[in-house]
C-alpha cells in the first residue's frame, strides 16, 4: 500500500505532529549541511559543485540538480546551506537559484504525460503544463543577462537583507538553534565515531534535507487534499488577482509548486479550467516556493552564528540568496502581469503539435530538462 494512503487513515493530530517531526528534522538537515562543508573545506565544495565554472554553467547546474530531484525547494535550500557554509561563492548561488526556478517545471509537463491517450485532453494539459516553462523562461531571458551585467538582483537582495536585519527579523533564527543544535552535534558526532567526518555528515544532511521535504509534502498534501478537490472551483478563478493569491497561499500551505501547479494539469486537461485562468495561479505558486528558502536560510543563519564575525557573516551569504529567490520571483511577476497573454500563446501553439505527433513532449521533456543541461555542465567545467 502506497504511502499517501497510509497517511490518509492518519488521525489529524498523528498527521500535525508529523508535519512539526519533518520539520525539525528539515532544519537539522539544513544545520547539518553547513556543518559539514565546514569540516570538508571550501575548495571541496567548489570543485563538488563547478562554483567558479561562471554564471551559465551555474545556471545550468541550478536546472539540471532540481530536474533530478524533482523539488526547486529542495535545490535551492541546498543552496541556500552551502553558502552559508562558504561552499559555494554569492554570485554563483544566485544563478544556480535561477536555474532552479526553470527546473521545477519539468513536473508539470510530466503530469500531463498522463492525458497521452486523449486526443484534445492532452493538447490542453500539455499547454497548461508548458505555459508555467515558458513563463519562466521569458523571465529568465529578460532577468539572467540583466544580472549577469548589473548585478540589479543581487543588490536588491543585499539591500533587504540589511532593512530585514537592522528590524531585527533575523533574530527569529535563535530559536531555530537553541532546538536544531544538540541533533546536528550529535550527528556529527555519530559521522566522526564512524570514520567519515564531513563526507558522511553531508550525505546524512543532504538525505534529510531531500528526504523530510518529501514528507513534509506528503502530509501536507494529506491534510489538505480534501480541501484542495473542494477549492478547485471555477470561483476561485474567477479572477487573475484571486487565482494568483490563492496559487500563493496554497504553495505556502503545502510547501511546493510542483504539487499545488501539477494538481490544476488534470482541471485544464477535463476542461474545467482554462490556461489563462491556469497561469495567474502558476505565478502566484511561483512567489509561494520561495517560503521554503527563506526558512532554510534561517536555519543556516542560526546555524552559523556562534560568535565567530566571518561565520555571521556566511550565514548572511545565505539569507541574500534566499531574498533574492523572492525578488526573482516578485519582479518575474510584475514584469509578466500586464502581457500573461504572452506565454499563454506561446504553450498554446506549441501544444498543438502533440496533435502531429504524441511523442513531441516526451522528446521536449528530455533535451529541454536533461540533455542540454547536462551538455553545458559537463562541458563547462
Amino acid at each position: 500500500m502506497s504511502s499517501p494512503k497510509l497517511l490518509d487513515r492518519l488521525p489529524l493530530w498523528v498527521k500535525v505532529l508529523l508535519v512539526f517531526g519533518c520539520l525539525y528534522f528539515f532544519l537539522v538537515g539544513i544545520g547539518s549541511m553547513s556543518a559539514a562543508f565546514k569540516m570538508m573545506g571550501k575548495d571541496y565544495t567548489k570543485d563538488l559543485l563547478g562554483a567558479g565554472a561562471g554564471p551559465l554553467v551555474s545556471l545550468f547546474t541550478g536546472i539540471l540538480a532540481t530536474v533530478l530531484v524533482q523539488s526547486s525547494s529542495t535545490t535551492t535550500s541546498i543552496i541556500v546551506g552551502l553558502v552559508a557554509a562558504g561552499g559555494i561563492e554569492f554570485e554563483a548561488a544566485v544563478f544556480m537559484v535561477m536555474g532552479a526556478n526553470v527546473g521545477t517545471t519539468v513536473t508539470n509537463t510530466i503530469v500531463s504525460l498522463g492525458h497521452i491517450r486523449r486526443s484534445t485532453e492532452y493538447r490542453r494539459a500539455f499547454a497548461a503544463a508548458t505555459v508555467h516553462d515558458f513563463f519562466n523562461l521569458i523571465v529568465l531571458l529578460i532577468l539572467f543577462p540583466l544580472e549577469v551585467y548589473t548585478g540589479i538582483l543581487s543588490k536588491g537582495a543585499i539591500f533587504a537583507t540589511e532593512v530585514f536585519q537592522g528590524a531585527g527579523g533575523l533574530k527569529v533564527a535563535n530559536p531555530i538553534k537553541a532546538v536544531s543544535k544538540p541533533t546536528i552535534e550529535l550527528l556529527k558526532d555519530v559521522c566522526e565515531w564512524f570514520g567519515g567526518g564531513g563526507t558522511m555528515l553531508a550525505i546524512v544532511g543532504v538525505a534529510l534535507t531531500f528526504l523530510m521535504l518529501v514528507m513534509l509534502v506528503k502530509v501536507l498534501r494529506s491534510i489538505m487534499i480534501t480541501k484542495l478537490e473542494n477549492l478547485f472551483d471555477r470561483i476561485l478563478f474567477k479572477s487573475p488577482y484571486r487565482a494568483l493569491v490563492i496559487g500563493f497561499l496554497l504553495t505556502v500551505l503545502v510547501q511546493s509548486s510542483s504539487i499545488t501547479t501539477s494538481v490544476a494539469i488534470p482541471l485544464v486537461g477535463a476542461g474545467v479550467l482554462t490556461i489563462q485562468q491556469v497561469l495567474p495561479y502558476t505565478m502566484g505558486a511561483n512567489v509561494g516556493t520561495t517560503i521554503t528558502a527563506l526558512l532554510a536560510a534561517l536555519a543556516a543563519l542560526a546555524a552559523a552564528d556562534s560568535g565567530d564575525p566571518d561565520a555571521y557573516q556566511l550565514g548572511l551569504m545565505g539569507v541574500r540568496v534566499a531574498f533574492f529567490h523572492v525578488l526573482f520571483n516578485i519582479v518575474g511577476v510584475a514584469m509578466l502581469w500586464p502581457v500573461r497573454w504572452l506565454p499563454v500563446k506561446i504553450a498554446t501553439s506549441f501544444a498543438r503539435m502533440t496533435q502531429w505527433n504524441r511523442l513531441i513532449p516526451l522528446v521536449y521533456i528530455v533535451v529541454t530538462f536533461y540533455l542540454i543541461p547536462f551538455l553545458v555542465v559537463l562541458l563547462g567545467r
